[in-house]
């Protein structure tokens, strides 16, 4: 199942404002306008604030309130890094972002474990048999994660 397309960084934020507001979450953004403010505009020349295309990248870095906590980074590229619990999930495409969201906190994501090889898993699971995991490192789980043990 295909996501609906998010053309932009704004369209991604103002997606995961309407989840924040379905989940009765708060949020924060912070934006980063411009080839020299972004994290990973390497494209560019120093102190330039235009791609060499003539475009204006556009960076969003969004907190969301409540447990598990939530961070969004949304990259100009396409795609957006999200962490949770300390969890990081890099390279999510930003028209997964609201998928994602709803099913952290709509109670579908869930922490697994494994004998071999051993350890704890996040994992989150989004409409169209897509699963994002990713080990939990660090010796113990937070309260989130042991409510969220499958």
């Amino acid at each position: 199942m295909a996501h609906p397309h998010l053309p932009t960084t704004e369209a991604a934020v103002t997606a995961i404002r309407e989840i924040a507001g379905e989940f009765h979450l708060e949020m924060t953004v912070d934006d980063s306008i411009g080839a020299d403010q972004t994290s990973r505009r390497t494209s560019s020349g120093a102190f330039a604030v235009l791609d060499p295309d003539g475009s204006l990248p556009h960076e969003a870095y969004v907190e969301l309130g409540g447990s598990p906590s939530v961070t969004v980074q949304v990259y100009p590229e396409d795609d957006a890094r999200i962490t949770v619990d300390g969890i990081e999930f890099a390279d999510v495409p930003r028209d997964a972002v609201p998928a994602f969201l709803r099913s952290v906190h709509g109670g579908l994501a869930h922490v697994k474990s494994r004998f071999f090889p051993p350890g704890w898993w996040l994992v989150v699971p989004l409409p169209g048999d897509v699963t994002y995991k990713e080990l939990v490192t660090g010796a113990s789980l937070t309260p989130w994660m042991n409510r969220a043990v499958r």
